[in-house]
């Protein structure tokens, strides 16, 4: 409850890109509920650490300060799934799929559980602004970062198949 907490305080401004404009607080309190409920997580540090996740990418929030709250596991399952924000665009989205294979089992748990999320917001709000072939960009990128996960819980993977699929279903619906 406290990671709750500091992340709807470090996130307070920020609203998702979906159509809505969504509080971007639902997307990390989403990441953490698919861990708990879909996939059966139940160890607090990766809990926490899903409640945080975007906070060092996103906000002003530092690892140094997340460890300092939250203790070092926590700060390294974040520094983990933290994209480097001083890259391009492109190459940020390309070490995703390279370094997933790389990372540790419960940054997998979270990785997969983040591209359910945003999986879902694509089918159900996507950003006004984007066009179908983005959308269907995004849905084979997360596929690629997320054949780099697999294994680790095989629930989270057929929740994230299923997931894509919908999507997919959806997308070809809308034409």
């Amino acid at each position: 409850l406290r990671a709750a907490r500091f992340a709807a305080e470090k996130h307070r401004h920020q609203r998702r890109k979906d159509a809505d404009a969504s509080p971007y607080i639902n997307h990390p309190l989403g990441v953490a509920t698919v861990l708990a409920l879909d996939g059966g997580v139940v160890e607090e540090t990766l809990l926490v650490a899903a409640l945080l996740h975007d906070t060092v990418e996103d906000t002003e929030t530092t690892l140094s300060e997340l460890e300092e709250v939250f203790g070092a596991t926590v700060r390294h399952l974040v520094e983990e799934v933290t994209d480097d924000t001083s890259l391009p665009k492109d190459r940020r989205k390309a070490l995703q799929i390279e370094h997933a294979p790389l990372i540790s089992p419960e940054a997998k748990l979270l990785k997969i559980a983040d591209k359910i999320c945003n999986v879902r917001d694509i089918a159900e709000s996507p950003p006004a602004d984007w066009s179908r072939e983005r959308k269907n960009e995004y849905l084979e990128w997360t596929e690629k970062v997320v054949a780099g996960c697999r294994g680790v819980n095989p629930t989270l993977d057929v929740v994230y198949d299923a997931t894509l699929a919908a999507a997919r279903n959806k997308r070809d619906m809308e034409g």
